[in-house]
């Protein structure tokens, strides 16, 4: 795996936060950890903003959970960070879906948001 320890506990604080919203079907705390211009494309259309991000978790399944796994980490500048993950989402009443995520995180003042977010399904 590239990329520092330092680098990835950053990823890992943000994603880990992700996760609980995304599991406890919390899509106001999903979007609040987004930018406010963030570009955000998940398996559907993609969104500019928070209120897509919003959006698109208010209208998953309760019961949808995430598990990912850090894959690589880069830094962009001092200020931006790239990670690459595996991620299985799992359902209540169908078969999981694995992607691969692109992810982009931005510090703004002390805290570190996402402002971009890309999803692949791979075959």
């Amino acid at each position: 795996m590239s990329g520092t320890a330092a680098q990835e506990a950053i990823l890992r604080g943000v994603m880990d936060q992700w996760k609980a919203a995304v599991d406890a079907h919390e899509p106001g705390k999903a979007a609040a950890l987004f930018t406010e211009d963030a570009i955000f494309q998940g398996l559907r259309p993609y969104s500019v903003g928070r209120q897509g991000v919003f959006t698109y978790y208010d209208s998953q399944p309760i019961g949808l959970a995430a598990e990912y796994q850090v894959l690589e980490t880069r830094s962009l500048a001092d200020d931006v960070l790239l990670g690459y993950l595996d991620v299985d989402f799992t359902f209540t009443d169908r078969p999981d879906i694995h992607v691969t995520l692109g992810i982009v995180l931005q510090r703004v003042a002390d805290r570190w948001y996402i402002s971009h977010y890309q999803v692949t399904r791979l075959g």
